[in-house]
């Protein structure tokens, strides 16, 4: 009976000690004119929640307290718009008050010269610098010809095999990225490989450093993606070649004449941006055509008639790229479906008034675009996975697709990402036919995966 009692007032103090400090953290962050929402834990807020649920957690909270409410995520008190025409207006309005706002885990492991980062004259020198690198010409006349031949050996030998294909389009992604930027296949480059995955861990998380947190292992693993980079850059510098690949464009750029630090950043984002949206959007494609055959069909017509006019060996050219009009229906559909991005972050400089509510200085504000993927009103039928949707060019340009960002902070990488699930497309379909095995589980938030892989039997299409 003692111990009983001992237990009931062991679990009556904790449930004290935990209201208490909700309440704390809720009236601490009551101010005049924010707008309604709850705050959570200390320092850890609701961070846990938006994580694990994800999109729910969204839906519950607007349905509680409208389209623009408060909320404590990833390490910082936050604004949440899900309202399209606020969205599109923030975005818009960058350097009035509003600058990028990242989490800090972000920032801290991608680096304080990535062009998510910075603003104002630095981000117009960054953005500069990585537009010339990927600008359309550049595709066109040295990188495609590099993409293809990677694609074309990339997928040289999977037909026969199972394959677990999340697995195969992170490595597609990672590695053609290392080729365009010219980072020589050897012992650096596996070991670039290993601590770039630990990287990519970190960005999403809570800044805390401690030993086998994910940001303490992202952390480490930037710093030795840094003295890699460092090293071959040196190299680079001290060789009298000259390279056609981005690494030899951002070393030879005197129009902007980036430092060595800002060279890494550039090509760590060429690195996360390319992994991230290139493998998921490969995989995710690979998914809904085999589930909609009517257009796995047509994009296949496409390529193959592409194929028709050339020998077994012929390279994909610029031209070819450009005629892929349904291949580039089924990418955007792909992204919109799967959402592959869900929104963009943004910081306050100075306290300021928007939707009616005052925000703080130094407040982050989640442009949630997720939402307007399903915006029935935009897509017609928006849970339906309808490429021919994208065949009216204007839906490309709509003010309310936000696919690639939005305003100054449009994805520079845009073309290049499409060029490279075009050119994987267009190798897959045309050699090969395969089938699911194991119904493997799909998450979709806070990143499209699956958490244990998803595999595929391939076989020859000959």
């Amino acid at each position: 009976m003692a111990v009983f009692l001992v237990v009931f007032l062991v679990v009556v103090v904790l449930c004290f000690i935990c209201t208490a400090l909700l309440r704390w953290n809720e009236v601490r962050y009551r101010k005049k004119g924010l707008p309604p929402g709850t705050m959570g834990w200390p320092v850890f807020g609701e961070t846990t929640e938006f994580l694990k649920q994800g999109p729910n957690f969204m839906k519950n909270q607007r349905a509680r307290y409208g389209s623009f409410f408060k909320s404590h995520i990833l390490g910082c008190p936050t604004i949440v718009s899900m309202d399209p025409e606020l969205n599109r207006y923030i975005l818009l309005n960058e350097g009035k008050g509003l600058v990028p706002g990242y989490p800090q885990s972000m920032l801290d492991i991608l680096g304080k010269c990535n062009i998510a980062a910075v603003n104002g004259s630095a981000h117009k020198a960054m953005r500069g610098s990585m537009l010339s690198i990927v600008s359309p010409s550049t595709i066109r006349d040295q990188l495609l010809p590099k993409i293809d031949e990677f694609m074309r050996s990339h997928l040289s030998n999977w037909g026969g095999k199972t394959l677990d294909i999340q697995e195969k389009t992170k490595e597609m992604a990672l590695l053609s990225s290392f080729y365009q930027i010219g980072i020589a296949s050897d012992e650096k480059s596996e070991s670039l490989k290993t601590e770039f995955c630990k990287l990519v861990i970190g960005t999403l998380s809570l800044p805390i450093n401690l030993p086998g947190t994910n940001y303490n292992r992202g952390f480490k693993g930037r710093k030795n993606v840094i003295e890699i980079l460092r090293k071959i850059i040196e190299e680079r510098r001290a060789s009298p070649s000259t390279h056609n690949d981005m690494l030899g464009g951002l070393i030879g750029d005197n129009r902007y004449n980036l430092s060595i630090e800002e060279i890494m950043d550039q090509i760590i984002t060429v690195l996360y941006s390319g992994y991230e949206t290139v493998s998921t959007t490969s995989m995710m494609a690979v998914k809904y055509l085999h589930d909609h055959p009517r257009a796995l069909q047509e994009l296949r017509e496409e390529h193959l008639a592409i194929r028709k006019h050339k020998g077994p060996d012929d390279p994909i050219d610029w031209n070819d790229y450009r005629s892929m009009k349904f291949t580039r229906a089924v990418i955007f559909e792909t992204m919109r479906l799967a959402t592959i991005v869900n929104g963009v972050l943004r910081q306050t400089t100075e306290d300021m008034e928007l939707n009616g509510f005052l925000i703080p200085k130094g407040w982050r504000i989640y442009v949630y675009t997720r939402e307007s993927n399903y915006d029935s009103c935009l897509y017609p039928d928006p849970l339906a996975f309808n490429p021919w949707r994208w065949k009216d060019r204007s839906l490309e340009s709509h003010h309310h697709m936000m696919l690639f960002g939005g305003g100054t902070r449009l994805c520079p990488g845009k073309e290049l990402g499409i060029a490279e699930v075009s050119t994987f497309l267009h190798y897959f379909v045309t050699k090969y036919r395969w089938e699911e095995v194991g119904g493997d589980t799909l998450m979709k938030f806070p990143r499209v995966e699956a958490p244990n892989g998803f595999h595929i039997r391939v076989s020859s299409s000959q």
